[in-house]
């Protein structure tokens, strides 16, 4: 599986082919950004014009598109599935709704190809840095298949269960992402408030009973971490816009299954204010805004 057809060139999918490239595998992409398009071609991406042609003579196809009606559409609303060759394996890397996983792989079970789902977890840092978390729903089959190509772009490769369980799992950790995100912003800034310096409370949080992800990789407060989207205006990263859509799933998938999330809910209020003000194109720690004003 050495040549590789990539739809999707945007903040996550751009550095993941790239990654794909670095490797040694032939990679094939396509974007209807044309932005992303010169951005993947200066890393070495061959640019196809259009889909048909990007499939013509590949191995494996990867997707990474924004939400579930990109997914369907280019999948079944294009009849895609009845023009790849039923050697292809197919890869969904995007997050969307797990009945729309479930939809498009059972279509194209049915026209005799392989297909998972592997939305990531790791953000815009871990595709460039090759390090992402594929979480992933399909057969054994196909995940054993799809785990060498998916090894080249991150560490670890977790199998949830059949199609859709990726998604399902994605979700989840992308509710709790956004819970403990709001949490620390919170948390810094009534510290901050109340006299501490914003590095000296998340240096203790961080050592204590407190402590998570966002605090060890992805600090909200601007001027901690150099690198993080806090100390860079908020741009970049995992935008507002996506977690609320992420949230949304959430939301959806609670309901279908009469689950009870009122954190997450509560999550999705403070994202829909931010989006509400605006600020949907920065990143998702820009929370951080909210509490401190």
């Amino acid at each position: 599986m050495n040549k590789i057809g990539f739809i999707g060139l945007g903040n996550m999918g751009g550095p993941m082919a790239s990654n794909l490239v670095a490797s040694g595998l032939s990679v094939t992409g396509y974007d209807l950004n044309e932005e992303a398009n010169l951005l993947a071609k200066d890393n070495g991406i061959q640019i196809s014009s259009n889909i048909e042609s990007l499939i013509e003579d590949i191995d494996v196809l990867i997707t990474m598109l924004p939400a579930s009606e990109h997914v369907e559409k280019v999948y079944l609303g294009e009849n895609l599935l009845d023009k790849l060759d039923k050697s292809i394996l197919i890869i969904d890397c995007s997050t969307i709704a797990p009945e729309i996983s479930v939809k498009v792989a059972s279509a194209a079970k049915e026209k005799g190809l392989e297909m998972i789902d592997a939305p990531v977890s790791g953000g815009v840092a871990g595709a460039h840095a090759g390090t992402l978390t594929f979480i992933t729903g399909g057969s054994p089959k196909s995940i054993e298949l799809a785990t060498p190509v998916l090894k080249k772009m991150g560490n670890q490769v977790l199998h949830a269960g059949n199609n859709g369980s990726g998604q399902i799992a994605k979700i989840c950790n992308n509710m709790l992402l956004a819970v403990h995100m709001c949490g620390t912003a919170e948390a810094i800034a009534l510290g901050v408030k109340n006299g501490l310096d914003p590095s000296v409370i998340s240096k203790i949080m961080q050592s204590s009973s407190g402590n998570n992800w966002s605090l060890e990789k992805y600090n909200p407060f601007p001027g901690i971490m150099p690198n993080a989207p806090s100390s860079n205006e908020y741009k970049g990263g995992f935008l507002n816009k996506l977690m609320l859509k992420d949230l949304g799933l959430a939301a959806q998938i609670s309901k279908n299954s009469d689950a009870e999330t009122p954190m997450g809910d509560k999550a999705r209020e403070l994202y829909e204010e931010l989006s509400e003000l605006g600020l949907g194109e920065l990143d998702f720690s820009s929370i951080q805004k909210k509490y401190n004003n």
